[in-house]
């Protein structure tokens, strides 16, 4: 037997130490889940990327009756951002999430679904795509989706 460890950094800030770019990316992550549409779960997601050439798009979760319908809110943004930026990475993608509580104090994590399309979009423009978990409590950083899934599921898996 041969033991593998799996190293993840993870860079943990609190909210006033995050340079301006990710800092705005994580205000308007916040501002997005007031677009969510969430009857049922009452959890309203927001999400903010910034494509390579500056341009930034929000997604938030839209809950459907018809479950799973509904799409969360990192898809929606990913998704807009590629079917109007076609040829434009995404270099940031900040997620934010509160409930009938308020912000979550721990930083929301994707669920493995928007996991995989981050990594997807990762592998398409064959460059990382940071992401920024927000909480009350601070902020995770991460250099690649590929820290949220280590063993991923892409393109080159199929050769």
């Amino acid at each position: 037997m041969k033991e593998i460890d799996i190293h993840i950094r993870v860079e943990h800030y609190q909210l006033d130490e995050l340079n301006t770019a990710d800092r705005e990316l994580v205000d308007l992550a916040l501002k997005a889940t007031n677009g969510a549409y969430a009857p049922y779960s009452n959890f309203y997601v927001g999400a903010a990327l910034r494509l390579a050439n500056g341009i930034i798009v929000t997604g938030a979760n839209q809950e459907n009756a018809a479950f799973p319908s509904g799409l969360c809110a990192e898809r929606t943004a990913l998704f807009a951002a590629q079917a109007n930026y076609p040829d434009q990475p995404v270099s940031t993608l900040a997620i934010v999430a509160r409930n009938a509580n308020g912000l979550l104090d721990e930083p929301v994590s994707p669920c493995g679904a928007c996991r995989q399309v981050i990594l997807g979009v990762e592998d398409r423009y064959k460059q990382p795509i940071r992401v920024l978990l927000y909480g009350k409590k601070g902020v995770y950083s991460l250099q690649s989706a590929k820290d949220l899934l280590p063993f991923s599921f892409v393109d080159d898996s199929m050769k």
